[in-house]
């Protein structure tokens, strides 16, 4: 069976998504998402966690939801055909150059989750 290796990311609404970027770098050390390849992303023992406070009216993740997770995987094809066979959709497939692959999910209740391959 495939399993998440960890967290990727946590993507979250809030109403002033800099501030609270820069508060969270100042105060617990946690790099805010790059924004180019030059910019580190936060680090953990485990790898790369991306801490992403979205603007209150993004269109990244559904408008009804507060909250995205996103979870690394070791083989995305095989994850998504674990999925499939569960007869849980699949969407939001995509490659980004040098970050990896991704496609979505959503739990029982409707929220949003992001698995990741990465690069």
């Amino acid at each position: 069976m495939e399993r998440v290796t960890g967290i990727g990311g946590v993507f979250f609404r809030v109403r002033d998504p800099d501030a609270l970027k820069t508060w969270y770098s100042d105060h617990l050390g946690i790099n805010p998402a790059p924004t180019d390849m030059e910019m580190q992303p936060w680090r953990s023992d485990e790898g790369v966690v991306v801490f992403a406070p979205f603007s209150a009216d993004t269109d990244y993740f559904p408008v009804e939801k507060a909250f995205m997770l996103n979870f690394r995987v070791a083989d995305l094809d095989r994850m998504l055909t674990q999925l499939c066979d569960a007869d849980i959709a699949v969407s939001h497939e995509m490659t980004m150059e040098g970050i990896g692959r991704f496609a979505r999910i959503h739990d029982p209740e409707g929220n949003p989750i992001e698995l990741w391959q990465p690069a």
